[in-house]
């Protein structure tokens, strides 16, 4: 198949942070989470890109080995470079792009 098509809105999973893989390109992956808990403290193998589509997301992460927090609606977007160590809350279900090196955390 050369074409996906896929309402991002409608999916969910059986489990928080359950994926939908839509493509892995070049060592890359694109995938779909839904999840309505939050995920780990955690640094990725290589940079991250986070698309929140769907609902409310608060991200922590650590800057300079200060704790932060931003408030991520839909439409927002988060990069995690390298190093970047990042937790993802939602508030309710929540639909998000995450776009990140094949094999990541």
């Amino acid at each position: 198949m050369s074409q996906k098509i896929i309402r991002s809105k409608e999916f969910t999973a059986g489990r928080a942070w359950g994926a939908l893989d839509i493509a892995t390109m070049g060592g890359v992956t694109t995938r779909l989470h839904w999840t309505d808990q939050p995920y780990k403290w955690h640094v990725n193998d290589g940079e991250e890109v986070f698309a929140v589509l769907d609902g409310t997301v608060d991200m922590h992460y650590r800057d300079a080995g200060e704790a932060k927090q931003v408030a991520l609606h839909a439409g927002d977007i988060f990069f995690a470079g390298l190093g970047c160590e990042h937790v993802a809350h939602p508030r309710g279900e929540a639909r998000i792009l995450v776009v990140e090196t094949e094999g990541s955390v």
